[in-house]
């Protein structure tokens, strides 16, 4: 399932969530730090944050109030874990840094994701592990922040995650699918991926958008014959003509 889900892209997994009722699950404004990783596909562990306030947060000790769960958050990271956090879409001071983002890495997390900033973003660049912000800052969490919960519901960017969802993304950006639609979209969401790169090939080559995308009946077959020579598994997939339809229109 996260095999199949990786392979697809965000416009293609927004067109599966589009069809089941998911209206906008993909997170604006998020762009990937660094152009050393191609995406992810990995699960949801969530960080919220408040407002800080001076007489919880002050200023002469940041680090030693006892609020650790920004720490805690990383260290509890495990194989295939997405970190994402809510900051509120607020980039006057960073989610994390360097330091924390590397101890994710070797924690074996899939990507660090806020819809807020990050610190260090040259060195993040330079990293090659999946991070993504709306901006890149030097003031440090402290100044603005507190962390108020771990592994609650969220919202990032204007969007819910909830922990366990998938998340999945790639040079776009990145994508929220509900952990109970995963397994249901991740095959469409494949086979969808190779229709494309069928039909844009042939747009490529000069054929009209009229019957190719998206396809009529008659392209639909002449892709099932291709498919057929061209097994992915073995096997075939039959579509349903308004399916693909519906898909290639909404896709990109």
């Amino acid at each position: 399932m996260l095999a199949d889900l990786g392979r697809a892209s965000t416009a293609t997994l927004a067109t599966q969530l589009y069809r089941r009722g998911i209206r906008q699950p993909f997170l604006v404004g998020l762009t990937p730090v660094g152009t050393h990783f191609d995406g992810f596909v990995g699960q949801a562990r969530t960080m919220r944050f408040v407002p800080a306030r001076e007489d919880v947060d002050p200023m002469d000790d940041p680090y030693r109030t006892g609020n650790v769960l920004q720490w805690e958050a990383v260290e509890r990271l495990g194989s295939g874990d997405v970190l994402v956090v809510d900051s509120r879409s607020d980039v006057t001071a960073a989610s994390a840094g360097d330091m924390l983002v590397t101890r994710a890495m070797k924690r074996g997390a899939a990507a660090f994701v806020t819809d807020g900033a990050f610190r260090d973003g040259a060195a993040l660049a330079e990293l090659g592990f999946p991070t993504y912000s709306r901006a890149i800052t030097a003031t440090t969490r402290p100044a603005s922040f507190h962390v108020a919960d771990l592994d609650v519901p969220i919202g990032c960017a204007g969007v819910a995650v909830y922990p366990g969802d998938i998340l999945v993304g790639d040079r776009d950006g990145v994508i929220v699918v509900p952990r109970a639609l995963a397994a249901e979209i991740a095959g469409p969401a494949a086979e969808q991926e190779r229709l494309e790169s069928y039909l844009h090939d042939r747009v490529k080559a000069g054929e009209p958008l009229w019957g190719t995308y998206p396809p009529s009946e008659e392209t639909i077959a002449s892709y099932q014959a291709w498919r057929s020579a061209h097994p992915v598994d073995g096997t075939s997939v039959v579509l349903q003509t308004s399916a693909a339809a519906t898909g290639a229109e909404a896709a990109r």
